[in-house]
């Protein structure tokens, strides 16, 4: 039987869950990451899609930049009471960012460069796919470094005057070589030296389906496979990839979603 038959003949056939069963917070916005929790043993269904759900109770949910308004989350208690939640995501507007002296090979990939870039796409989504046990998605992020913020989370990216993908990350400047730590524990599942687009690149898992990736890196100072605690220094920044000077990209990650890294973590600290 299809999830959606089944969701329907439960919602016509069992009480309700009460409000004080459930408690869910975070960022009902597109680029938003919402916490859950629910009475352990719990089923939560992200409309038709399963949830992982900890032994404590604990799911995470990812809402994209250009995510749709209104969203459904079915909770399913181990009795086989069940509830809905409509979730109701705001929208945001987008900036325009311009940036000039590209190379044009990296706008304009040829036939190999594209097989390049298939393949290190894909291993970048095997990467993201990762649905580990992990909690460190728990933890109060913290920047992986501080400095300017040259560019934000969705903004519309115009390259040498022609209009390409949204920018998915924040870009915080800074010069060759400086370290930057882990916003939060995990386990490194990525470790590449030199990507076409994204230059020596690192991803980090934190448990059920969320990431970080940090792109343009000099080098990569941990390894896949090893665990990570929050502030440790994983890598310095660097200028690979396609850039016109260093910085760190930083995204983050639930499975396919992007989310806006900037609302997970507390204002950037002047200095």
């Amino acid at each position: 039987m299809a999830m959606k038959t089944l969701l329907l003949i439960l919602f016509l056939c069992v009480p309700a869950l009460t409000l004080a069963e459930s408690h869910l917070a975070g960022n009902l916005i597109q680029g938003g990451l919402l916490q859950g929790r629910v009475t352990p043993g719990t089923r939560v269904f992200y409309g038709d899609r399963p949830v992982k759900v900890s032994a404590a109770g604990d799911f995470i949910l990812g809402f994209g930049r250009d995510a749709e308004p209104n969203h459904s989350l079915t909770l399913i208690k181990p009795s086989g009471d069940i509830r809905l939640e409509e979730l109701q995501i705001g929208t945001r507007d987008y900036r325009v960012q311009r940036i000039d002296g590209i190379r044009k090979n990296l706008l304009n990939p040829n036939a190999e460069e594209l097989q390049r870039i298939s393949q290190e796409a894909a291993l970048v989504a095997k990467a993201r796919q990762l649905d580990s046990d992990r909690l460190n998605f728990s933890e109060k992020f913290i920047w992986p470094l501080t400095g300017p913020i040259t560019g934000v989370y969705g903004s519309q990216r115009i390259f040498n005057g022609e209009p390409r993908r949204p920018h998915f990350g924040v870009d915080i400047a800074a010069p060759t070589g400086t370290p930057l730590v882990a916003p939060a524990g995990g386990r490194v599942t990525l470790a590449h030296p030199g990507m076409f687009f994204s230059g020596a690149t690192l991803i980090i898992d934190h448990g059920h389906g969320l990431s970080s990736s940090f792109l343009h890196l000099q080098k990569i100072l941990v390894a896949k496979g090893e665990s990570l605690q929050q502030g440790q220094t994983i890598a310095t920044v660097g200028a690979s990839g396609r850039v016109t000077g260093p910085h760190l990209d930083w995204r983050i990650n639930w499975f396919e979603q992007r989310l806006d890294p900037a609302l997970l973590v507390p204002e950037m600290p002047k200095k």
